[in-house]
């Protein structure tokens, strides 16, 4: 099978959301896929990382730590921006096509197989097969660890038949309340269902319920509790941590600045500098910042199932050695060349375009975070909003928050089952008072921003990360 056919089997399964949620909320048909594959999800250390906002983010710093330290690391996540592949990489590179299609061809095979013979009751979802053709990709090249990212809640996710070194929880937050609960503590009780008995879990004081939730949960499962606090530096406007901060607002052409701060790690004094804007991304940081931290710590022994690593025979039962060595310098190496697109990305103006800022913005809790980044660097310019999102999220609350900060709004619709129609976003939109023009398509709403915007204008491409990744590929640009 081809790359191109393989891509299209997977598609043809559908969108997981837009149907009945119990084809993909079920880890016991993909732990009878994962065996029927020879188990790859045991051949290879991981972290599982979960939460509504900046698990992304998180993931992909963590990945660059552990790739400064010297490991090949693998790192998951979705959704993806502009290629299925994206999703699936090793030391920053994506899976190869061939590749790609390869693993595919093997899953695809196991699973009619499986469901031919009544193992299983269905074909596996899109997300099942992607994340078992992610683990035998990971398997197959002997990865070192993988930073695995939760694609929806955590309970029940595929990506939760691993047993991790270390689990990550990050912001908790409204959203994907028609599969996940409609209160914070609900939606806390499907992240914190990453939570192993007998495991380590690195968190964050957030929201009360969402605290009261994981603490409880913590001490259920006998796990450990880890608290990323020592690793987030003041964030009030004269904060000293804060005390070099190039291009504080964005001139046409400028980049938002660096932001640079000292912090204590393992006893050392390093100096963070983040590419990942706003304020919001310091508790990212933080948080991988632990966890690297708890993998010094972490050793082989407990864990040898999970890696693949069993004793010898006749192997004496000292403590192993710690499985990692990661450096304060590789901490400080690993943040600086990090690099997550679709998160406050800027793209300087050219060809006749003005400058652009890409952001996915899906949430309430994001929208929040793009008005601060916005109100913290690009302060008094122009903004024109590219805005779409799919139909089941907060769309009135998301633009009360962000539409009042722009001189107009185009709003638009992905390539999606889910995506709501410009009109519904402009009628959801009422209440702002902002302008708000509909365009069909993210081509069409990026030419009329280009016309509107002019030079000194901003546009702000902005919402369902489905607009972000069809506007990417507008514009030629790769994630």
């Amino acid at each position: 099978m081809s790359y191109d056919s393989a891509v299209a089997n997977l598609y043809a399964l559908g969108h997981e959301l837009a149907r009945t949620p119990s084809h993909k909320f079920d880890l016991a048909h993909m732990r009878v896929l994962l065996a029927a594959l020879g188990h790859p999800e045991r051949r290879f250390p991981s972290v599982l990382i979960a939460g509504t906002n900046g698990k992304g983010s998180t993931a992909a710093t963590l990945a660059e730590i552990l790739r400064a330290a010297g490991y090949r690391t693998a790192l998951y996540t979705s959704p993806h921006l502009v290629r299925l592949n994206e999703r699936i990489r090793i030391n920053g590179e994506e899976i190869a096509d061939p590749g790609f299609a390869a693993i595919h061809g093997r899953v695809e095979e196991v699973a009619n197989r499986l469901v031919a013979a009544g193992e299983l009751p269905w074909h596996p979802s899109f997300f099942e097969m992607l994340t078992a053709i992610a683990f035998e990709h990971f398997a197959q090249a002997k990865v070192d660890i993988a930073v695995l990212e939760v694609g929806m809640g955590g309970r029940l996710d595929a990506t939760n038949v691993v047993e991790p070194l270390v689990s990550v929880i990050t912001d908790i937050a409204l959203d994907h309340q028609k599969f996940l609960g409609n209160t914070i503590a609900e939606i806390a009780g499907e992240k914190a269902g990453i939570i192993h008995p007998g495991g380590v879990v690195v968190t964050l004081p957030q929201h009360p319920a969402a605290n009261d939730v994981i603490g409880n949960v913590v001490l259920e499962r006998g796990a450990r509790a880890v608290s990323a606090v020592p690793y987030v530096p003041p964030v009030s406007p004269a904060a000293d941590a804060f005390s070099r901060e190039a291009a504080k607002e964005c001139g046409p052409g400028r980049e938002p600045g660096v932001s640079s701060y000292p912090l204590e790690v393992m006893g050392e004094q390093i100096l963070v500098e983040s590419p990942l804007v706003g304020r919001h991304q310091c508790r990212n940081i933080a948080l991988a910042i632990a966890a690297a931290v708890e993998l010094n710590s972490v050793n082989v022994g407990k864990n040898r199932v999970g890696t693949g690593l069993r004793p010898a025979q006749g192997e004496r039962s000292s403590p192993p050695p710690p499985a990692f060595n990661i450096s304060p310098s590789n901490i400080a190496t690993g943040i600086r060349q990090t690099r997550w697109p679709g998160r406050f990305q800027t793209i300087p103006a050219h060809d006749g375009w003005p400058e652009l800022i890409l952001d996915v913005a899906h949430n309430p809790a994001g929208a929040w975070a793009l008005r601060s980044a916005l109100s913290q660097h690009c302060a008094d310019r122009p903004l024109t909003f590219v805005f779409g999102a799919m139909s089941d999220k907060a769309i009135a609350e998301i633009a009360e928050i962000l539409f009042p900060l722009a001189e107009r709004v185009i709003a638009t619709r992905a390539e999606n089952p889910r995506s709501a129609a410009p009109e519904e976003i402009r009628e959801a939109a009422a209440r702002t008072g902002a302008e708000v023009l509909c365009a069909p398509d993210v081509p069409a709403a990026l030419a009329q921003a280009r016309s509107l915007a002019g030079s000194p204008g901003l546009v702000v491409v902005t919402g369902s990360i489905y607009i972000v990744g069809e506007a990417m590929r507008e514009l030629k640009l790769r994630a």
